[in-house]
């Protein structure tokens, strides 16, 4: 009888940990998967996927668009005007998938409140980063690295992310 209350709070304690956020409801929205528990990986979002979003317990949003991309809809105001976080590293396209936006991706998924969205138009973007991450950040192998990207959403860039592990690349070029 002593040993059940220090498991009990135990197991409650353990239960609020960011580390081991249970999988996320997926948000009926473009692209929507769930790479690991308490991350979704998806493509843009429109102004009327917000509701949906929150309705599926997000509490962060990670927008690896630029702004330019929707010149029309400011993600940013309304992710917060829904009362969600939001954080934004604009990737443009391969030319900034690099070490330092890679590192800056790692810090952004680390530091998020679970669960949490991570988005750019297809969801491509997001899995080159994811990727990169696991290289890069995390020492995975090359195939490992990819199969992590393509369960992130990476599809049309898996060339460019193996000639920049392949590479070495180490930041910021062309």
């Amino acid at each position: 009888m002593k040993l059940i209350a220090p498991l009990v709070l135990t197991a409650a304690l353990a239960g609020g940990c960011a580390t081991t956020a249970a999988p996320a409801p997926l948000p009926a929205i473009a692209d929507a998967v769930a790479p690991v528990p308490g991350i979704v990986s998806a493509g843009r979002l429109q102004p009327g996927d917000i509701a949906r979003v929150r309705e599926a317990g997000i509490r962060h949003v990670i927008d690896l668009t630029p702004d330019a991309e929707t010149p029309d809809f400011d993600e940013a105001a309304a992710v917060r005007a829904a009362g969600l976080g939001y954080s934004n590293l604009p990737l443009r396209g391969p030319m900034d998938l690099t070490r330092e936006n890679a590192l800056a991706f790692d810090a952004l998924v680390r530091g998020a409140p679970r669960p949490v969205l991570v988005h750019c138009a297809s969801g491509n973007r997001v899995g080159a980063m994811a990727a990169l991450r696991a290289v890069w950040v995390e020492g995975k192998p090359v195939e490992e690295a990819i199969a992590i990207g393509k369960a992130w959403g990476l599809r049309g860039l898996e060339a460019e992310v193996r000639r920049r592990i392949e590479s070495g690349t180490p930041q910021s070029e062309t």
